[in-house]
């Protein structure tokens, strides 16, 4: 079982940025690919950004590319997430998630995924 812990939602001016943390722990870290989503409310949870086990490939929602920066430290047993440039529209609940444990690749889709977080909330004022 893993657990995940995230900090360092808050609130923002739009324009301003933020870096969400997740703190993995229960078993081997750099075993899980893992991403980012959020739920803005009244919508469905959707996808932000994942990343593959050994950090070396990210992939990003169109919504975040080129202003959102997703990475891990697996000796840490971390992911991060580099918030740039926020909008209003990014205001929503942030989750990370742990992904198929031992899979190589990178993973979008939220039943991928065997873990997750309790959230932080990110509300960017306009």
């Amino acid at each position: 079982q893993v657990q995940l812990i995230e900090s360092g939602g808050g609130l923002v001016q739009a324009g301003g940025s933020l870096r969400l943390s997740c703190a993995a722990s229960g078993r081997t870290f750099s075993s899980y690919p893992m991403g980012w989503f959020r739920q803005a409310p009244g919508e469905e949870r959707e996808f932000v950004a994942a990343i593959i086990r050994s950090g070396d490939n990210t992939y990003y929602a169109d919504s975040v590319k080129g202003r959102f920066t997703i990475s891990r430290d697996n000796a840490k047993n971390t992911v991060y997430l580099q918030m740039d440039s926020l909008k209003p529209e990014d205001t929503a609940v942030y989750y990370c998630a742990a992904g198929p444990e031992g899979r190589v690749g990178i993973f979008s889709r939220q039943y991928e995924y065997e873990h997750w977080g309790q959230g932080t909330q990110v509300t960017v004022s306009s």
